[in-house]
């Protein structure tokens, strides 16, 4: 960052009523999480000049901005799957740095799991059949197969076992324990993933994210206003995006995800390395998606990813404590959950998880964490290294 340009900071975080939300709209939500990010943060709405939101509405996000009766002179509508509010961070860190906007909202909210409850969708078995697409849609290649298939290929060329990947899931469970607004908290174990019913090989129904409603907000301001602010800020230091492909014969590895790429440009940005992260908030809408992230994000080397998820190393007390919250495996997914990610992260260095919380050594707070998410089937990635004075 040039000497002109501003320290960028998030200073507010919320969630919305998460998990079974049967009765307000995603409209309600997204306010509901905005209110609350602004009370976190103690600023007044009137500094809200910039504003984030995809996934909503028509015109996103025109329509939600009106909803909240904002107005703000900088947006951004990117949407490039669950990788879309790291993207989205990384573009308000920047518009805010270079002092195009002031104070930036990133807010979400969906009625996911209460949409398909009450009739009013389906589940999604692909994304259309038009351009691209149309060379896969018609063979039944879903998202989830897309994701299968990617993590057999890993299981042949490294010995990646089933187990291994069990394991991940088995771990995000036990820190969901700790979160009383995870979805699923009871313990589970490698034999129960491995012997739910198949959705797509290899993954069975515990290998894959839950279904659930609720929202969250983040709002990001420029270091002149965190005097201002209730809580400690929590600077944004560093942040990537990547994108790879749509058709997956266009992958060129399917053991290598855009998080190769993103990680090591935010990393370099920060100017930090792996080593030094305290806690990992990962995009797991797969417990594959979780393993080759970490060794994208060089926590492992490249085929390691199995051997390294061993031994509780997951875990909130483990010796890298990833998706603290339970996860999209156990605490929520309503849809895009990358914004998730980001709340998880800021809470964690803050020190108000909670019975959740990660410590280190002493009883000290951890300094640096990394929230990376991934879009559509590893078709993008955005990464963002966050620390704490």
């Amino acid at each position: 960052m040039s000497a002109s340009q501003r320290s960028v900071a998030v200073v507010g975080i919320s969630l919305s009523d998460c998990g079974r939300v049967d009765g307000p709209t995603p409209y309600a939500l997204h306010a509901q999480a905005a209110r609350r990010a602004l009370a976190d943060s103690g600023l007044d709405r009137s500094l809200v000049d910039g504003f984030a939101s995809a996934g909503l509405g028509t015109l996103a996000p025109v329509e939600v901005a009106e909803y909240l009766g904002l107005k703000p002179r900088w947006v951004d509508s990117t949407a490039v799957g669950g990788a879309t509010w790291e993207v989205m961070a990384a573009h308000a860190a920047d518009a805010v740095a270079a002092g195009h906007a002031n104070a930036v909202l990133l807010v979400y909210g969906s009625t996911a799991r209460a949409d398909i409850r009450a009739g009013r969708r389906t589940a999604n078995l692909s994304f259309g059949a038009r351009g691209p697409l149309q060379f896969e849609a018609p063979y039944g290649h879903t998202l989830v197969a897309k994701y299968a298939m990617a993590a057999r290929r890993h299981m042949h060329q490294y010995g990646t076992t089933l187990e291994q990947l069990a394991e991940i899931a088995v771990q995000a469970r036990a820190n969901a324990a700790h979160n009383p607004d995870a979805m699923f908290r009871d313990p589970i174990t490698v034999e129960d993933v491995l012997s739910g019913p198949v959705i797509a090989d290899p993954f069975t129904k515990l290998h894959c994210c839950i279904r659930s409603d609720g929202g969250c907000a983040v709002l990001i301001a420029a270091r002149e206003y965190v005097r201002d602010c209730a809580k400690p800020p929590v600077w944004i230091l560093g942040t990537g995006e990547h994108v790879s492909h749509t058709a997956m014969s266009e992958w060129e590895d399917f053991t290598v995800s855009p998080a190769a790429v993103s990680g090591r440009l935010a990393f370099e940005r920060a100017g930090v390395g792996p080593a030094e992260i305290d806690v990992a908030e990962l995009y797991d809408a797969f417990t594959y998606m979780t393993l080759v992230t970490l060794e994208d994000l060089g926590f492992c080397a490249k085929g390691e990813g199995g051997a390294f998820v061993e031994k509780g190393r997951l875990l909130r007390d483990g010796e890298l404590p990833v998706n603290t919250d339970g996860g999209g495996l156990s605490a929520c997914h309503p849809g895009m959950r990358g914004l998730f990610l980001l709340v998880e992260a800021v809470r964690q260095l803050r020190g108000e998880a909670g019975g959740g919380q990660v410590t280190k050594a002493g009883g000290r707070l951890p300094e640096l964490a990394v929230a990376s998410g991934t879009g559509g089937w590893f078709c993008s990635s955005g990464t963002v290294v966050l620390g704490r004075d």
